[in-house]
């Protein structure tokens, strides 16, 4: 056995050569990551178009690869090209040098404006990185640069690929890489060099040719000319010369209502800053050779204003502070806070319960002595400072958040009617300000589920949102709203209408707010309407007043009418009508009772039609066409009804739950179905008192037409006759319309229980008006706040016409439309709405920063002014613009005007226009280096062909690119050599 183990052993110790190292994985790895991308052979595409770098698009491919357990990202930049036509160019081209070596020499895209740091220093089309996948990860040491290079080399050589490959060295934030390009018999090198501090003899154009040529080393005389192209570019920091055209809003001006352009009601728009911080002006010179110029020292050719090429870029300022959106964000966090308006306004309970035991004794005694109540001429002393008296009792004047001059003017920018001396009844006040009716900019409420722009609620909106920002913040908006509530409660107890709201029912498009307002305001009119007067009925006055014989929906009676009817009858008091505000007990007070009896009210409870037919009529309205009853014959007349019960939403929601929770049972479909059919009691109850004598045939023919079916008929005699009868659904024994129709009394509407308790209503909006908190109210409110920010942005953008802000916008309502319907919109999504309305502000405020520095508005000539303001939409939405005739077009004298006067403001000199009239031409020319400041930048590219490296090898392209800052100095190097004649 030991003589068995013996060369087991042995085996074990054996080293096999053929197991892959980490460094031979690691190449294989490169190869297989660049066979799958498919980056193996020579692909030649068509020569590169002028500006392709930054108007093509940039895509790139990554993967992730590993030396050992060090992570590295592989990744391919490449331009997205249409192949080229492949017809022809089946055999391959064996002595065509790679695309790449030939991009290095191509003038058309040299200093784009947009690009990766390798497509600028060596204008290439396509090329792969290989970079530490960790941010932080860098390879410092000079051994395993150099791994990492033979890697690189390795994998080309193999693969055949001859696409340029990068490994990035170093610090990432010092951007360097070492790279290589292989192509058949040739290779290029890719090599760098960053300084922190620039060697003087490199700083100018003939020292950086000296580096070019003894690196290049070609032994040949006279050397090929070599190819240049310079770009320095020029900062513009200093604006001193021109105001920034934002005014800051003079907020003690807010009182009058006049604040050079911000009024209540009116938004703020523009930045509190220059959004444009700096221009950068790039002269170039593109096509240049070695000797025609000089650049030393000592001396240089290379002025700006000379240069053929200029082009122009803004710098834009970080996040400027913007009015309208601060506003918005200021009114926004209000949503965020979790007190109450007593909470805020400091109120001790003790003050609370006070006031009740005032408002109750107030209250007896209104009961113990019914005097009629006489109507107040609206006026501003009695109107706006009544609801005040109430909050003085409780807080001294000098406490209020809000002093009393702003608080009027708000209140009276809210409430016109309180100046005049007659009420508005209601209508809503449109200004001229606003967009008309019908326009899409008039019906956003719709989208945005806010209120139309010319409503109380958007006013109070954008009246809240500037106390917030410029009045007291939370406790100027809480105190408002205080002062709002009690409003409301004062026109509620004097029957005056709320102005700025549309009359009828609520409207379900609008915010809950605006619908609660519309609610309150339907009350009003219902009990102005009572306590204005019933006293002669209305079927005297009302006779004829509405045409047509059509069924239910033209048979109410507006309370527009009644009011019409008693105008020229003065003060009224109160009818006996108006003691019936709480519940129906009360409609059988007064003389009511005898009423009745004359009526034969009782005696028409238990007869039939015969004793109703000698009920006297009431309640009609008018004659319903030809029709007549079918039993008598008597003129069939349509009663006055009772308006069908406004709801909002909030109570139709209420109400579904309610009708929901009594299930399918038979019980609750019953109990479902009576509940529904209040409405249909009530008018069946004004049918009959209209029209004694009548049968449920005569009600449905008025009221549903198509539940009775007539039919043309042969009678005895043989004539024709139309015979008619109740439809199928009619018939179904003890349904729901014969119920009703045998429990309905004859009762004309004014004396019926009204569908509608508008005292009950009134005081549930009133209760939900005064227990919302600022943060509720800011939530009902952001809609009408954001409408009216998109609605500012609107007027503001089609002043500047900037087509991309037209674009931005669209997106802005889509996206505010789908947020704003659901009932609670996230904050997340809300952010985003005033972020992007910050966003086209900004836009608009850089595009009147331009116009007012290239002074868009003094151009004289029609063709200027519009080339000036091409150019300038072209620098808002353009990365770099050319300008056209350079430092000799209109652009550029404008531009080398603000450069020269910088540099006057900065050296403490008169501007340019005192300096003509007292300095001579000939030295104005002599001081023309100074009109700029020294080159913030000054780019250099050197181009040649020169056989490398020695004089018979291959004559390949060579390329340096440099580039010099105040604290930035980098060389970047392409030297291609012939490695098959070396």
């Amino acid at each position: 056995m030991a003589a068995d183990s013996e060369p087991e052993s042995e085996v074990f110790e054996i080293t096999d050569f053929t197991t892959a190292s980490e460094w031979e994985r690691f190449i294989s790895k490169i190869e297989e990551v660049l066979n799958d991308w498919k980056l193996i052979g020579n692909s030649l595409g068509k020569p590169l178009e002028k500006g392709i770098f930054t108007s093509g698009t940039w895509e790139e491919k990554s993967d992730e690869i590993s030396f050992a357990d060090f992570k590295f990202s592989i990744t391919h930049h490449y331009l997205v090209q249409e192949s080229p036509d492949k017809e022809g160019k089946d055999e391959v081209l064996e002595d065509v040098i790679p695309q790449s070596m030939q991009d290095l020499l191509c003038m058309n895209n040299d200093f784009p404006p947009r690009a990766h740091c390798l497509v600028r220093w060596y204008g290439l089309r396509e090329f792969v990185v290989i970079a530490p996948a960790a941010n932080n990860d860098a390879v410092l040491s000079e051994s395993k640069c150099n791994l990492l290079l033979s890697s690189v080399s390795v994998a080309l050589g193999n693969t055949g690929c001859q696409v340029p490959l990068f490994v990035q060295i170093h610090h990432k934030w010092r951007r360097m890489y070492v790279g290589e390009c292989q192509g058949p018999g040739v290779r290029t090198d890719f090599e760098m060099v960053h300084l922190r501090k620039v060697p003087n003899q490199y700083t100018h154009l003939s020292g950086l040719l000296d580096i070019f040529k003894s690196k290049i080393g070609c032994t040949l005389t006279p050397l090929p000319p070599v190819s240049i192209a310079i770009r320095f570019t020029y900062v513009l920091q200093d604006w001193q010369q021109y105001f920034w055209p934002q005014q800051p809003p003079d907020i003690d001006a807010l009182v009058g209502g006049e604040v050079g352009g911000l009024e209540f009601g009116k938004l703020p728009f523009g930045a509190c800053e220059d959004p444009i911080s700096e221009l950068h002006l790039a002269t170039t010179w593109p096509h240049l050779t070695e000797g025609i110029i000089v650049d030393n020292d000592v001396y240089s050719d290379l002025d700006p204003v000379q240069a053929p090429h200029w082009s122009v870029r803004v710098r834009k300022a970080d996040n400027p502070q913007c009015l309208l959106g601060d506003f918005v964000t200021e009114f926004f966090k209000i949503c965020r806070r979790k007190e109450s308006t007593d909470e805020i306004l400091g109120r001790s309970t003790f003050e609370e319960e006070g006031r009740e035991v005032a408002d109750i004794t107030h209250a007896l005694s209104k009961l113990t002595e019914p005097a009629p109540v006489p109507i107040h001429k609206l006026s501003v002393s009695n109107m706006v400072h009544t609801a005040k008296k109430k909050i003085r009792k409780q807080r001294g004047v000098e406490e209020s958040p809000l002093n009393n001059d702003v608080l009027n003017t708000i209140l009276l920018f809210l409430f016109p009617d309180a100046a005049s001396e007659k009420p508005l009844d209601g209508t809503s006040s449109t200004d001229n300000s606003n967009p008309p009716l019908e326009s899409e900019e008039y019906n956003l409420y719709n989208q945005f589920k806010s209120a139309p722009s010319d409503s109380l609620t958007y006013k109070l909106a954008l009246c809240l949102c500037m106390i917030n920002f410029y009045h007291g913040g939370l406790k100027g908006v809480a105190h408002l709203w205080q002062e709002f509530v009690l409003e409301m409660r004062f026109r509620w107890e004097n029957n005056f209408l709320i102005p700025g709201l549309a009359s009828g029912p609520p409207d379900l498009r609008c915010c809950l707010l605006h619908q609660k307002l519309q609610m309150l305001n339907c009350c009003i009119e219902r009990k102005k309407a009572r306590d204005e007067g019933r006293k002669t009925s209305p079927s005297d006055n009302v006779t004829n007043t509405y045409s047509g014989d059509a069924g239910k929906s033209g048979d109410q009676l507006g309370p527009d009418n009644l009011k019409d009817m008693d105008k020229e009858k003065g003060e009224v008091g109160k009818s006996w009508d108006s003691w019936s505000d709480s519940e129906e007990e009360f409609f059988e007070c007064l003389s009511d009772t005898e009423e009745l009896k004359g009526n034969g009210q009782e005696s028409g409870k238990k007869g039939g039609p015969k004793e109703m037919a000698s009920l006297k009529p009431e309640g009609r309205l008018h004659q319903h066409g030809k029709l007549t009853l079918l039993h008598n014959g008597e003129p069939l007349y349509i009663p006055v009804t009772q308006e069908p019960a406004p709801m909002t939403e909030d109570l139709l929601e209420e109400q579904s739950e309610v009708l929901a929770k009594l299930g399918t049972s038979a019980e609750g479909a019953h109990l479902r179905a009576r509940m529904q059919s209040a409405c249909l009691l009530s008018d069946m109850e004004s049918f009959k008192a209209a029209n004694p004598g009548c049968f449920l045939e005569d009600f449905v023919r008025w009221y549903s037409p198509r539940d009775y079916i007539e039919e043309e008929v042969i009678d005895e005699k043989g004539n024709m006759v139309l015979k008619g009868e109740l439809s199928a659904r009619m018939k179904i024994p003890s349904n729901m319309w014969v119920e009703a129709w045998e429990t309905a009394k004859p009762i004309p509407t004014r004396r019926q229980r009204r569908l509608f308790d508008d005292t009950r209503e009134a005081e549930k909006v009133l209760h939900y008006l005064a227990v919302q908190k600022p943060a509720d109210l800011a939530r009902h409110l952001l809609p009408c706040v954001i409408h009216a920010a998109i609605l500012k942005v609107k007027e503001e953008e089609s002043l500047e016409n900037i087509s991309s802000v037209k674009k931005i916008i669209k997106q802005i309502i889509s996206h505010s439309s789908k947020v704003l319907h659901f009932p609670n919109p996230e904050d997340k999504k809300l952010e985003e709405i005033i972020h992007q309305i910050t966003n086209v502000e900004a836009i608009i405020a850089r595009a009147r920063s331009l116009k007012a520095k290239f002074g868009t508005e003094k151009c004289e000539q029609e063709e200027e002014k519009e080339d000036l303001e091409r150019f300038v939409s072209c620098l808002l939405e353009q990365p770099e613009v050319l300008v056209v005739g350079a430092g000799r077009g209109h652009a550029g004298r404008i531009i080398h005007k603000l450069f020269v006067n910088a540099q006057r403001a900065a050296a403490m000199a008169p501007p340019e226009e005192d300096l003509k009239r007292m300095v001579p031409p000939e030295e104005r020319r002599q001081n023309l280096a100074a009109d700029f400041p020294p080159a913030a930048g000054r780019e250099l590219i050197l181009r040649t062909t020169v056989p490398r490296p020695a004089p018979y090898s291959r004559a390949l392209p060579q390329r340096m690119y440099s580039v010099l800052t105040k604290e930035d100095f980098r060389l970047a190097g392409a030297f291609s050599s012939d490695t098959s004649f070396f």
